[in-house]
């Protein structure tokens, strides 16, 4: 999987799913999808109301062109809700700063309420912040409850197998604040 070794070169390796958990999915999940071509990869789930972006990565060759926002495009020509999981703004790490930005530019907005915390193999918390992008107004608590189904259904699918545990049970790492 010389797509899945791109990617896990680029993000971090808490962010990183197993990759015989991301063969199953793609195997035996119906909403979740790859995109691939010379210039980005692109794994999500499409459901019903939703699609949730898992991993976007633009090849480091063709970036600042505007393919990332192109394929953004595509997923907005679905007509539905898109989300995605970005890591927080760190002050020594420009690339946190500059997904932000993109996901920004692009209409995503932060979802202010979401506090998602989870954890790694070693125990280690770490969070992520929730963007979100739609058509048609739509309540964060509405986010809330589809990142919760993506914790069951795409983070959890056969965790305890490449695991042992589930690794974003939504009553642990979901809390809504004020």
């Amino acid at each position: 999987m010389d797509w899945y070794d791109k990617l896990s070169r680029y993000f971090p390796e808490h962010e990183m799913k197993h990759p015989e958990q991301i063969h199953e999915l793609l195997n035996h999940h119906d909403a979740y999808q790859k995109m691939e071509t010379d210039e980005y990869i692109a794994t999500y789930a499409e459901f019903p109301k939703f699609v949730f972006i898992d991993y976007l990565l633009v090849n480091p060759n063709t970036r600042g062109r505007g393919l990332g926002t192109k394929v953004l495009d595509r997923f907005k020509q679905m007509g539905k809700t898109i989300i995605v999981e970005v890591e927080p703004v760190q002050a020594d790490d420009e690339d946190t700063a500059r997904r932000v930005r993109f996901y920004e530019k692009n209409g995503f907005t932060k979802a202010e309420h979401i506090e998602y915390i989870r954890s790694d193999e070693d125990g280690q918390s770490f969070q992520m912040d929730i963007y979100y992008w739609s058509e048609e107004q739509v309540s964060e608590r509405t986010i809330l409850h589809q990142i919760a189904a993506v914790c069951t259904e795409i983070h959890n699918f056969k965790s305890l197998k490449y695991y042992g545990r589930d690794i974003a049970d939504p009553d642990e790492v979901l809390n809504w604040v004020q």
